[in-house]
């Protein structure tokens, strides 16, 4: 029953935030938000919604070590599991320009991020730095993309009457909420009863699930030759990560990080998101024998994780 609880909150929470997406982007179109600003904010926030709600109900379920752990357990996941994969399927393209400020912001969300957590202590000062390092990014991408116009990407026009839209953002909000209350409530009675931390189950079946969205659509971005979007997708979500889910849970509810996250896990994501950087700027793009490299590096983690809490 705890396994079914834990697979029906996974499925919950692709569900709800799916669903939030179309109808949170629906609803911006509606009142003539620009597709840019929907992009950065909407889309943004809500294809990292699994891992809000999973985070603030891991703090306030007194579970620390599943609330930061899904950010880190995330964070490697989309680098090294989600991005190899996709560049698996077909080389991934990173545009120069792109990659010249979302990646510098990841790199220093990064830096700011480990600074904060191998202190040992997430309190409300260091959430308050990570969520104004976001708000910072937003408006500079913001500005700079105003300078040189691009149009709105497909995935961004979704039409639909106003109170449909309404409807999917609320049902998508329930149902992530309902979602993420089934898999922590349940990761952490499986942690309990297989006599593991909840920080290894954070650092693996939760990080990774609550990434599935990021998953869905980088396979498919693979899929359909559209490789820059699956690099986009990885580089966008990380950087809400570590500074919007942190900053928001850390604001919400101070948190005491686990040693091992601290001493281990997070210089595990910096090492990831500088391989990341190296394998982006060789040619401009990570190649198929460089993703198979990546998932490589995933199963010796996930490997040193297993034999260690053995």
């Amino acid at each position: 029953m705890l396994v079914l609880t834990l697979i029906l909150g996974l499925v919950l929470l692709v569900a709800g935030g799916e669903a939030l997406v179309r109808g949170a982007v629906a609803l911006a179109n509606r009142l003539g938000v620009s597709p840019l600003l929907i992009g950065l904010t909407v889309v943004g926030f809500g294809t990292s919604t699994p891992e809000l709600v999973t985070s603030l109900q891991a703090a306030f379920a007194g579970a620390p070590g599943l609330a930061v752990g899904n950010i880190v357990g995330s964070n490697i996941a989309n680098i090294l599991l989600i991005l190899g994969v996709a560049a698996m399927l077909s080389p991934v393209a990173v545009s120069r320009d792109a990659f010249r400020r979302d990646g510098g912001a990841l790199i220093l969300a990064t830096v700011a991020t480990t600074v904060i957590v191998v202190t040992g202590v997430l309190g409300r000062v260091g959430g308050a730095v990570l969520l104004g390092g976001l708000i910072a990014y937003i408006v500079v991408a913001y500005r700079m993309d105003r300078k040189t116009p691009t149009p709105p990407q497909d995935e961004l026009t979704i039409e639909m009457p106003l109170w449909r839209a309404s409807l999917y953002a609320v049902g998508g909000i329930a149902l992530t909420i309902l979602g993420a209350r089934f898999l922590v409530s349940s990761a952490t009675e499986i942690a309990t009863a297989a006599g593991v931390s909840d920080t290894l189950v954070g650092l693996t079946i939760v990080a990774v699930g609550t990434s599935l969205p990021e998953l869905v659509t980088a396979v498919m971005a693979a899929i359909r030759k559209q490789g820059d979007i699956a690099f986009g997708n990885v580089l966008g979500s990380n950087i809400y990560n570590v500074l919007g889910i942190l900053g928001v849970t850390a604001l919400a509810r101070p948190l005491e990080v686990p040693a091992e996250i601290a001493n281990f896990d997070i210089w595990v994501m910096g090492a990831a998101t500088l391989i990341l950087a190296a394998v982006a700027i060789t040619g401009w793009k990570v190649t198929r024998g460089e993703g198979a490299g990546l998932v490589a590096l995933y199963a010796a983690y996930i490997g040193w994780l297993a034999a260690t809490a053995l």
